[in-house]
């Protein structure tokens, strides 16, 4: 069992139910994904690119990234309907655990200047939603080997009705909130 599930199990659940007063265990809010996107516009000039990045992703999360491809034509863009414009994967169950383990505790201690996430980027349903400028933070990835340095966005998906839960619920797991 990864090390992060288990301190929800034991710690942050029963922390969560007793501050909030839910009746019934299955009320505590919980992390039900997470959610990496990698959005490369400059894919449309050269589509290694994309791969390069889906390749540094899947090394990243531990899973084989979808490659997303554009919807529509836009002439202004130079884009045309399915071309390769991203990368995406999609964290659950140990994995989901085991990538915000090393996230909080490894790659954000690395990133330049780091005073903590902002706690306004919270939808209004607990969900966070965060945006990470360099791929290098984390440290499975070789400085040497990349071609490109790209940037990415974090949802973590949440089963809590409010942000306040939301919020609570990341920060009893780790997630470093500015004050």
């Amino acid at each position: 069992m990864a090390r992060l599930k288990e301190k929800y199990q034991k710690e942050v659940k029963p922390a969560l139910i007793k501050k909030f007063g839910y009746k019934s265990p299955m009320q505590a809010p919980a992390l039900s994904k997470i959610v990496v996107n990698m959005g490369l516009g400059e894919g449309i000039l050269d589509p290694k690119i994309v791969e390069a990045a889906a390749k540094d992703l899947g090394t990243i999360t531990g899973q084989k990234p979808s490659i997303r491809k554009s919807k529509k034509s836009i002439a202004n863009f130079k884009l045309r309907a399915g071309l390769p414009i991203g990368a995406m994967v999609t964290l659950r169950g140990d994995t989901m655990y085991e990538f915000f383990d090393r996230m909080v505790n490894v790659a954000m201690p690395r990133i330049r200047d780091f005073k903590g996430m902002p706690a306004k980027s919270f939808d209004g349903r607990g969900n966070y939603t965060m945006g990470i400028k360099e791929q290098i933070i984390f440290p499975e990835i070789n400085y040497d080997k990349i071609s490109k340095i790209v940037g990415m966005d974090i949802t973590f998906v949440t089963t809590a009705k409010s942000d306040e839960e939301g919020k609570e619920l990341l920060s009893l797991m780790g997630m470093p909130f500015q004050k």
